[in-house]
């Protein structure tokens, strides 16, 4: 019994020997300028995989409080009337040049102060929209958690919502989608309504401070929502939040035109929750077996090339899984 028992022993600390080199790869790996092949992460991701994850709390407080003194997300990673006074001038946040007057019309929209302040949640889940989510079985996991965080108002009902679940707490709004889809919201309102109407009571986070073209449609979605008196309430970024968290992650290599929705939320997660877990975070055009999989979910429309910097994002995430600060789910979930 003594032998096997010791066997055990060096077993799992050979293993977990591996598993350190593998996460010091990663770390040198985001710290070198060159550009990896797909190929190269899929390899990483498949030796990550076969590492027990363990949370380790004192790198999550470590690390959430480098964030916090950053960006501090619990204050400012919403527009409020605490942040945002009446009468101030606020920069966008990438037309930084340009600033915008909170007029009182502005300063109404705003709520007093954040309604994510009412932190920590104890379990999030973020939710990417990666085509990994296909046939994940991931659904129920998903909405056992606390508090849900979404991107880009992606589909959750009929026969996906076992992959993804129907739970959403906060939902991330690019204008575009607005734009592209309702026309604005010039007509196709009731649409609009309608298609919105499956996030329950959520938070739809627009930027409306990000870039200047996307203000009035970002007061649009504010207005629609409550003279229809939708239960979902339109709420928005906080230009200076994002600047900072931009700047932070430049500092650890993530230099991108603009950070991805995905990344943004996860960042805030970190601040905002004790436990964090991914879904759907999969920039590869294909899986560990070499199996093709679709850039959404839903979809396979490819994002512009050169406005996020995907592969370095990713390598973060990778890097806060291996210290035990995140958890990514590669692949499906354990049912039941």
């Amino acid at each position: 019994n003594r032998t096997t028992h010791n066997k055990n022993g060096i077993y799992q600390f050979e293993q977990a020997s591996k598993c350190k080199a593998i996460q010091d790869n990663i770390l040198s790996s985001s710290i070198k300028k060159k550009r990896y092949s797909e190929d190269y992460y899929l390899h990483i991701v498949t030796k990550l995989q076969n590492c027990t994850w363990i949370r380790k709390p004192e790198e999550s407080t470590k690390f959430r409080s480098e964030l916090a003194s950053c960006c501090d997300a619990v204050h400012n990673f919403i527009a409020s009337q605490n942040n945002s006074p009446l009468g101030s001038n606020m920069s966008y946040e990438v037309d930084s040049k340009k600033t915008i007057l909170i007029t009182q019309d502005i300063f109404k929209m705003l709520p007093v102060s954040s309604p994510l302040s009412v932190y920590p949640f104890k379990n999030c889940a973020v939710v990417g929209n990666g085509g990994i989510l296909k046939n994940s079985s991931c659904g129920a996991e998903i909405d056992s958690s606390d508090f849900v965080f979404r991107c880009n108002l992606p589909p959750t009902t009929g026969n996906i919502s076992k992959d993804v679940g129907n739970k959403t707490n906060l939902v991330t709004v690019n204008p575009s989608i607005i734009a592209q889809k309702y026309n604005k919201l010039n007509e196709k309102k009731t649409e609009f309504l309608e298609n919105i109407a499956v996030y329950g009571d959520a938070f739809l986070l627009l930027p409306a401070f990000s870039f200047r073209s996307n203000t009035a449609t970002s007061f649009k979605v504010y207005h629609t929502l409550k003279e229809s008196k939708a239960a979902q309430r339109a709420i928005f970024f906080h230009p200076t939040y994002l600047k900072s968290l931009a700047q932070f992650w430049r500092t650890k290599g993530v230099k991108a035109y603009r950070l991805s929705s995905g990344f943004m939320i996860t960042s805030a997660a970190l601040e905002l929750c004790e436990n964090v877990k991914l879904y759907g975070f999969w920039p590869f055009s294909k899986s560990t077996e070499k199996m093709p999989i679709s850039h959404h979910y839903y979809d396979n429309q490819l994002p512009k090339p050169g406005f996020h910097a995907m592969p370095k994002e990713y390598n973060q995430i990778l890097q806060l899984h291996g210290k035990g600060i995140l958890k990514l789910q590669f692949g499906k979930c354990e049912s039941d």
